[in-house]
């Protein structure tokens, strides 16, 4: 009988070593345990262990067994154990918690390899466990977080320049999806940011990215900058000087894109069914509407990379870190949602 070959694994690279990653990454395979054959984690080995061993002694469980192998392409492990690709170079343990130079830099070369794995094929999609910026920063690592990491990555892998790879960060979770015009800069930067130019294209990679999974052409519905949606130019003219035309000139290439409105009740209206999803002006403005609704079930998305990257919603909560008691949920979806991008369209 001829043997059917394994999908290529999904990556998931195991976040600051400090915080909870490592210890969700666990939780996750042993709420789901059918989630072992499917993922390779790229992490460092002590620490996976580290964490199976907080997880089980917190639940009362046997948590899987953690093996290493040479790479996401290396061959299937035998039986119910937790792979891990040793994916940065070995160092003493890090401690639990607080910012760390050493815990930056190791999460940022798992980042590295787990990307470029999914670029050279060898894996499907990358799911990112939390990292710590201010760990990044100390650890030198120029780019502030994820997003813009792997979208330098990309650029490095095709050989061209980062603007070449747009990208947007989606957050969603069951209730809401909403798109940001820009991530982790400054709000006044934020505000900068808020161009015809960079509002129509973020209108253009969400379009892309919805037909390209079989979503169908989606409602986008647009929030204004300012209280009121500016109120017909008394609280500030960027409606109408900047986002209306974006608007406007997105609706005239064929998309369904309808604004600007309040930024007060977009998101509620979005919730309610109004629309398919919600693209924010600037970070806090779409992020906190969708974690008001839950951070269990959250997932991030990065729209526009050439190839499926998801995470949680959430960050590192150097305060669970080590208990063993944090929440897989937010993580497991976003290994879902990777899965399901993975396969591509029904």
């Amino acid at each position: 009988m001829t043997s059917v070959p394994h999908p290529p694994p999904i990556v998931v690279t195991m976040g600051d070593p400090a915080g909870i990653g490592p210890e969700i990454v666990v939780a996750a395979t042993m709420e789901r345990p059918s989630l072992l054959g499917q993922l390779v984690v790229a992490g460092d080995v002590a620490t996976l262990e580290r964490a199976a061993r907080s997880v089980a002694a917190a639940r009362g469980q046997a948590a899987p067994q953690v093996v290493e192998v040479s790479g996401p392409d290396a061959p299937q492990a035998r039986g119910a154990v937790l792979r891990v690709w040793q994916a940065c170079e070995r160092h003493p343990t890090v401690a639990w918690a607080g910012v760390q130079s050493l815990a930056g830099c190791v999460a940022g070369q798992c980042i590295r390899r787990g990307a470029l794995a999914v670029l050279d094929g060898q894996a499907s999609a990358l799911v990112t466990a939390p990292v710590h910026k201010e760990a990044l920063a100390l650890a030198g690592i120029e780019w502030p977080g994820h997003t813009e990491m792997l979208q330098a990555l990309a650029a490095e892998h095709r050989g061209c320049a980062v603007e070449d790879v747009p990208v947007r960060m989606m957050l969603s979770e069951p209730r809401l999806k909403v798109v940001l015009v820009s991530t982790h800069i400054s709000l006044r930067d934020a505000i900068a940011a808020v161009t015809v130019e960079r509002v129509l294209q973020t209108l253009v990679i969400t379009d892309r990215h919805f037909r390209h999974f079989g979503a169908g052409r989606p409602r986008i519905a647009v929030a204004g900058l300012n209280p009121h949606a500016g109120e017909g130019g008394l609280f500030g003219r960027e409606e109408i000087e900047v986002i209306a035309p974006a608007v406007e000139q997105a609706r005239a290439q064929g998309l369904d894109a309808q604004g600007p409105f309040p930024p007060d009740t977009v998101f509620m209206r979005a919730r309610q069914g109004a629309f398919d999803v919600v693209i924010a002006m600037y970070h806090d403005q779409g992020l906190i509407a969708v974690k008001l609704l839950g951070l269990e079930h959250g997932v991030n998305t990065t729209l526009g990379l050439p190839f499926v990257r998801t995470s949680p919603d959430h960050g590192t909560a150097f305060d669970l870190a080590g208990t063993g008691r944090a929440s897989p949920l937010s993580l497991m979806a976003a290994i879902e949602a990777a899965a399901e991008a993975a396969r591509g369209p029904a």
